[in-house]
């Protein structure tokens, strides 16, 4: 077996294998994820939510991942019949293809880039472009306000972003995920993770995450009360779906990204615990469980109040703050939490000239 592997058919069945894994979990998560989303809804309006479909409702998604696509696939008459069917194709492939890079562990990852911070935001960029072809491919008015609100939405977010990880950037000297999360790992468990020196900053990730997938109090470009739904109106049956599953697997992937930059990743909150995926795992799921409880208790921005938010309070914050720690790492004001960024480069410097 492990000569085979070592051949070139093996190694392209193994990476097949791996990455099927990955798209496995993903999708085996987005019908919890559903199920939990209305699940919390739910418990917060003191109703019963999904209950009848399998034990305690846990096929419902299942059930209604079937509706969608045993129903007719209907295109408006007057829809570029052809960039009208690639636009949820786009959000879903390129959701699921920034998981390439999202490690569960030490070494579970499916790609080990040295640049995998890039390669997730260069991804979750393109994104916008499966919203923008969505509507203005659909020929109607409402669907093309919902896409242009979705392309200044999410560019505006991603700026803040950005930002904000330049700061753990700084913090560790390193693009790669694994490199981050074992830059957190210590003696005191969860005290030393970047929660705590970037504390100002991640609240401003986690409010630009739910901007940036169109969550509420976000969703403006699918606001049902003014837009009926926006660039989704639209569509049907598999294509719709394929829009929803893109969004969800967007969000889970903000959820990881969360826990990679700022909460340790795989690593043991309490010193002594083994480290481990199911660390990862149930941060995620902690992350998502915030996400959905505010949707459930938040009401809607304008879309002018969205706007502000953006470029008048995140964007400058974000900037100070990519000041602040380089200031500090420069300065060697504080080395454990960011000086990795110039201790590593003066390291790579010395031993190049060495």
């Amino acid at each position: 077996m492990a000569e085979f592997l070592n051949t070139g058919l093996g190694t392209f069945v193994l990476i097949v294998a791996q990455s099927l894994l990955v798209v496995a979990f993903v999708m085996i998560s987005l019908l919890f994820l559903v199920y939990g989303d209305r699940k919390i809804w739910a418990a917060v309006q003191m109703r019963r939510g999904p209950n009848v479909v399998g034990a305690f409702g846990l096929l419902q998604s299942v059930a209604d991942a079937l509706k969608y696509v045993v129903k007719e696939v209907v295109i408006p008459a007057g829809a570029d019949k052809t960039v009208f069917m690639l636009a949820p194709m786009l959000s879903f492939v390129l959701a699921m293809i920034a998981w390439a890079v999202i490690p569960f562990a030490d070494g579970w990852v499916l790609a080990d880039l040295n640049v995998a911070i890039l390669y997730v935001f260069a991804v979750s960029s393109l994104e916008v472009y499966g919203v923008i072809m969505g509507g203005w491919a659909s020929n109607s008015k409402y669907p093309f306000l919902g896409s242009l609100r979705s392309a200044a939405q999410m560019i505006s977010y991603e700026v803040s972003i950005g930002l904000i990880i330049i700061g753990v950037v700084l913090s560790t000297g390193s693009l790669n995920f694994g490199d981050i999360v074992r830059a957190q790992d210590g003696n005191l468990g969860l005290l030393n993770w970047y929660w705590l020196p970037h504390f100002p900053m991640v609240f401003l990730f986690f409010i630009s995450a739910l901007a940036e997938t169109n969550r509420p109090p976000f969703d403006l470009p699918e606001a049902e009360s003014e837009l009926v739904a926006g660039y989704q109106v639209e569509y049907s049956s598999t294509p719709f779906l394929l829009f929803m599953a893109g969004e969800y697997i967007a969000i889970f992937l903000m959820c990881a990204l969360t826990s990679l930059l700022f909460f340790g990743g795989w690593l043991s909150p309490i010193p002594g615990l083994p480290d481990g995926a199911f660390w990862m795992v149930a941060k995620m799921a902690f992350f998502f469980f915030l996400f959905a409880m505010v949707k459930a208790i938040t009401p809607r921005y304008r879309y002018d109040q969205l706007m502000r938010l953006g470029w008048k309070v995140f964007l400058p914050m974000s900037l100070a703050w990519v000041v602040i720690i380089a200031f500090l790492a420069f300065f060697d004001l504080n080395n454990d939490a960011f000086g990795g960024f110039f201790y590593r480069a003066d390291a790579l410097t010395e031993a190049a000239n060495g």
